[in-house]
């Protein structure tokens, strides 16, 4: 977009994005899912990527049932032929990528002292380097192009410790300092970089503080689990994976095409950092 007619440009145009194929990986649920249906509504092709296939299906079918275009692909981060694979699926049939959203993720919560091997591994190989190769793959393919947007998610966690929350923290810690270095490497190629670190956002990772043993939802505690996250918050309200959507909206479309390399926090104000 030109900066001198940039004043001058509708807003339905402003965010139009008609003719631009997104990925989204973690499409399935929570911000994924409301990020692909919001992508759609703007007029992009969308490919989504999840574990869960039967999930990405749906959000798939319930995008192509308003009209729009989209399909489903099932495959996990942590494998980079994978992740590869849901990148040449969208330029097979929509030919090109636009948008690349890694927005898959997990959480995990335990002491330092107690963690596994094991769990540290498989939360750094989702959160960090399925971030990664979504990062790689993407830009293989839009530096032919001459233009692109990588969205990744990190995290609230990242402005202040919270106990059982260090391994979490630190793989999103790790996501905003790759989309930091990354934008200066790739903006030579007209690629644009940014992050998110939401804020309590209700999606499935916030069940654990709302659900019985048998995971089924108490209303008293989502209720509570609500209420403790208004409070914290200036705005007093919990985040909904459409605030994360719309954000990223703003993030991928030419009104934001000088905007790289930054960590914005859709946070309802609970962190201010410089």
């Amino acid at each position: 977009m030109d900066m001198e007619h940039g004043e001058e440009l509708e807003i339905a145009r402003a965010f139009d994005l008609s003719g631009r194929v997104a990925v989204i990986t973690g499409g399935a649920s929570g911000i994924g899912r409301a990020t692909a249906i919001i992508l759609a509504g703007a007029g992009a092709s969308v490919v989504l990527g999840d574990i869960n296939g039967p999930g990405a299906e749906e959000v798939a079918g319930h995008i192509t049932a308003k009209g729009g275009r989209a399909s489903a692909v099932t495959m996990d981060v942590t494998v980079r032929a994978e992740v590869d694979a849901l990148v040449d699926r969208a330029m097979t049939e929509f030919g090109r990528v636009d948008v690349m959203g890694n927005i898959a993720g997990i959480a995990h919560r335990k002491l330092v002292a107690e963690l596994s091997d094991e769990e540290f591994e498989h939360v750094m190989s989702t959160n960090l380097r399925g971030t990664l190769y979504g990062c790689q793959a993407a830009i293989r393919v839009m530096s032919g192009q001459g233009s692109g947007s990588i969205i990744n998610i990190a995290s609230g966690a990242i402005d202040s410790p919270f106990p059982t929350l260090a391994t979490y923290a630190m793989t999103k810690a790790a996501v905003a300092m790759l989309t930091k270095t990354l934008a200066t490497e790739v903006a030579p190629l007209g690629i644009r970089v940014n992050a998110l670190a939401p804020g309590t956002i209700l999606t499935r990772f916030s069940r654990p503080h709302f659900v019985d043993e048998h995971g089924e939802v108490v209303p008293e505690k989502l209720e509570a689990f609500k209420q403790m996250a208004a409070e914290q918050a200036p705005l007093g309200r919990i985040g909904h994976p459409s605030d994360i959507g719309w954000t990223i909206l703003y993030l991928v479309s030419d009104i934001a095409d000088f905007v790289t390399g930054q960590i914005l926090r859709p946070n309802g104000g609970v962190a201010m950092p410089w």
